[in-house]
């Protein structure tokens, strides 16, 4: 056949087992014709002046998965002993280049008190600060890891009772 017999064939015999598009709501209910807009498939134009409105869509956050939550808390509880692990370092290394260990072994002395055996930049050794602060850190992720998992668990409890955090999403 050539392309002006199929043209002029009838739509209906293509569409026989394909029932029509109905716009349908975020809880699966049909939306009458009247409401959407749309006039056999094709937008109808009532207004040329209407200036589009924001879209906006009301949710409820009902849940959270434990493991997905207890994942991401774990992560960013390691991210965060790794820039708290840095951050002394490079505090020690700043104090250490301004010389307040020593000055304050100095002032130490000067108080008359024995200080011979004190020397602070020994006792706050780079070696010993990073040690305390990586152990801080390892006790602190595994810490925020378990409590904010269980306040997710506590999060689904409730909202199951209350019924959730209601949002709404706007399109600007």
């Amino acid at each position: 056949m050539n392309a002006s017999a199929t043209e002029g064939q009838s739509d209906s015999a293509g569409d026989a087992g394909h029932a029509p598009r109905v716009a349908r709501s975020a809880t699966g209910h049909a939306i009458p014709q009247a409401q959407t807009g749309v006039a056999g498939g094709i937008r109808a134009n009532t207004n040329r002046h209407h200036t589009p409105r924001a879209r906006r869509m009301n949710l409820s956050l009902t849940r959270f998965d434990a493991w997905s939550v207890a994942k991401v808390s774990f992560l960013l509880g390691v991210a965060g002993g790794i820039i708290q692990i840095v951050a002394a370092g490079l505090v020690w290394g700043l104090l250490n280049a301004v010389g307040v260990f020593d000055q304050v072994t100095q002032i130490v002395s000067s108080t008359g008190l024995d200080a011979s055996g004190f020397n602070l930049a020994d006792v706050f050794s780079l070696s010993t600060v990073l040690s305390a602060v990586t152990i801080f850190s390892i006790i602190e992720v595994v810490l925020i890891t378990v409590l904010i998992t269980i306040a997710a668990l506590l999060y689904n409890v409730v909202s199951s009772l209350v019924g959730g955090v209601h949002v709404t999403l706007g399109d600007d």
